[in-house]
């Protein structure tokens, strides 16, 4: 499980540095005089979002056959592929 925590973390946060949820947490917290605040409302969205995420992937091999989750996983690497070449060419 450590394992798999550490690697989550490293992906995750690799991922999030300097993407735009990173930046609207610094325009927020250059706003306000209460930093702490923005990052416990930062925090805690962060932690319902992958909540949301790992409950959804949890239960998306029973709520789908097997081979619409491998189309899933295909559609979803997909855009990731599509959305990552739109925005080299938009650079």
């Amino acid at each position: 499980m450590l394992r798999t925590a550490l690697s989550t973390f490293a992906l995750i946060f690799l991922a999030e540095l300097g993407d735009k949820t990173q930046l609207a947490v610094v325009a927020l917290a250059s706003q306000t005089e209460s930093p702490l605040g923005v990052f416990l409302g930062a925090a805690c969205a962060l932690v319902v979002s992958a909540l949301a995420a790992v409950l959804l992937g949890c239960n998306l091999p029973r709520l789908l056959p097997e081979s619409a989750t491998r189309i899933t996983h295909y559609v979803a690497g997909g855009l990731f592929i599509l959305v990552g070449a739109w925005t080299i060419w938009k650079a």
